[in-house]
């Protein structure tokens, strides 16, 4: 498994791009995705909603379960992926490319976020 490298990475499995004009974008890691298995259904926050760095903003689910999604930074949602509304494939399937989840405008950014290396050792045990 490979971890883009300009991307960074929350403890909670999520990715985030590097900020353009101030807005990021946010999926779950392959990693994620192969631990969930078949992802059949995405809910993801409503444009313009507010979320919290570690907080529930979604959820993901599964052939096997059902998984909270967690903001990795604190913002307003400025897009959502309708693509993986319609074709919850696409988390597994792409989880860096097309499988991304929601832009968030960030106004806070929490100081743990992992690079690719550490993700990859966290991911790892």
């Amino acid at each position: 498994m490979s971890n883009p490298q300009q991307l960074r990475y929350s403890k909670e499995h999520e990715w985030l791009s590097t900020a353009e004009n101030g807005v990021s974008t946010v999926g779950i890691t392959e990693h994620a995705a192969n631990a969930l298995g078949d992802v059949v259904f995405v809910q993801l926050p409503e444009v313009g909603d507010t979320v919290t760095a570690g907080e529930t903003c979604g959820e993901l689910e599964s052939t096997k379960s059902v998984s909270d999604l967690y903001a990795p930074v604190t913002g307003e949602i400025t897009e959502t992926n309708e693509d993986v509304v319609n074709d919850p494939s696409l988390v597994n399937s792409a989880p860096f490319e097309g499988g991304w989840l929601f832009k968030v405008k960030v106004s806070g950014e929490p100081d743990d976020l992992l690079s690719a290396d550490e993700y990859t050792a966290f991911a790892a045990g």
